[in-house]
């Protein structure tokens, strides 16, 4: 288990509900990964790199709506600026994106 944190820093962390439009290969990345782009409502569009090839194909994500968190700093990998952490359950090598049981708003708040 990681350290303690208390609820405010809990607050500090902006999960959302997204939708991926788009699915682009990331040959560049050090790791397999995709290059997504999701559609956050309100939010805006947002893009980011993850590294869930061995799991899911680029059809399968296409728009499936998945949660990232939304407010840490632009990351640069490669020649690509990821804007947004998609959220998984790590299962070995495996990443099992995490998603809402029921289709919401693309920008809903996770809590």
């Amino acid at each position: 288990m990681k350290d303690i944190i208390t609820f405010a820093d809990f607050c500090k962390i902006d999960l959302r509900v997204g939708t991926i439009l788009e699915v682009n290969d990331f040959p560049e990345a050090r790791n397999p990964a995709y290059q997504l782009t999701i559609d956050f409502g309100d939010l805006g569009i947002k893009k980011s790199s993850a590294q869930i090839t061995t799991r899911y194909t680029k059809e399968e994500l296409l728009n499936r709506q998945i949660i990232a968190n939304v407010n840490f700093p632009k990351k640069q990998i490669a020649k690509f600026m990821s804007e947004c952490l998609v959220m998984g359950a790590v299962n070995g090598k495996d990443v099992i994106l995490l998603n809402p049981e029921t289709k919401v708003k693309n920008g809903s708040v996770v809590s």
